[in-house]
């Protein structure tokens, strides 16, 4: 199983040295879009390859700046999908029809209710936060944000975070230069069956804090939509 394993992700990284470029440009439009995909997936994995040479050209420093790129490129093709989506459908037909987009009324509500709060530098800051960064860019449509400062702002927040997570991946490439793939899922195996105690604690304290938050945060939304039923 380990040695299966092992090839499979050889043989991945093997293509990733052809189209390695054209799927970060492709996964992270669609993770900058309207449809539910995780960054990390994407650019760690790149830094990864990059720091060992398997990308493409075999030189770090230029396929990190050419990861970094199509990242960024990528992000902007996903943020003007979602542009696009709510200059030319608007708000009634969002709202009406979100669902099939995977965006639910109460969250259309939250990424407003930060537009309007923070205005267009939100843009830039919201690239930086888990679950509201590809989304952000709906509300910046709705208010018909000029696209120039909103291009601007969502690539200076995209290519940030896209920086920090080849920053991660190049790590985890320096601490594995030396090992080979099956080396790697060897050691990962070992690690995990000797911490295995400790990981367990570690997502059920993660899965706790998100359920409370998750909780708070509604409990809040409800009363202040009864304060303002009130008023």
């Amino acid at each position: 199983m380990t040695e299966t394993f092992a090839i499979y992700i050889e043989a991945l990284a093997a293509h990733a040295s052809t189209w390695g470029f054209l799927l970060i440009f492709f996964f992270m439009t669609v993770e900058s879009s309207f449809i539910p995909f995780p960054s990390e997936v994407v650019m760690i994995p790149a830094g990864f390859l990059a720091w060992r040479g398997e990308l493409s050209s075999g030189i770090v420093n230029l396929d990190m700046s050419l990861a970094l790129l199509a990242g960024v490129l990528g992000s902007l093709a996903g943020a003007y999908v979602n542009y696009a989506l709510a200059v030319k459908l608007g708000r009634p037909f969002l709202r009406q029809y979100g669902k099939y987009f995977f965006l639910s009324n109460a969250t259309l509500d939250r990424v407003d209710e930060v537009f309007l709060e923070y205005g267009e530098p939100a843009t830039f800051v919201c690239r930086l936060l888990p679950g509201i960064r590809q989304l952000i860019s709906i509300p910046a449509g709705l208010c018909r944000m000029n696209f120039c400062r909103f291009s601007i702002l969502t690539a200076a927040g995209a290519g940030l975070w896209c920086l920090v997570l080849l920053a991660i991946g190049a790590y985890f490439g320096h601490l594995a230069a030396d090992m080979s793939y099956l080396q790697m899922v060897q050691r990962g195996k070992e690690i995990i069956h000797a911490h295995t105690p400790w990981l367990l604690l570690a997502l059920l304290l993660l899965a706790t804090g998100y359920i409370f938050i998750h909780k708070r945060i509604m409990r809040l939304n409800t009363r202040e939509a009864s304060e303002e039923l009130e008023d």
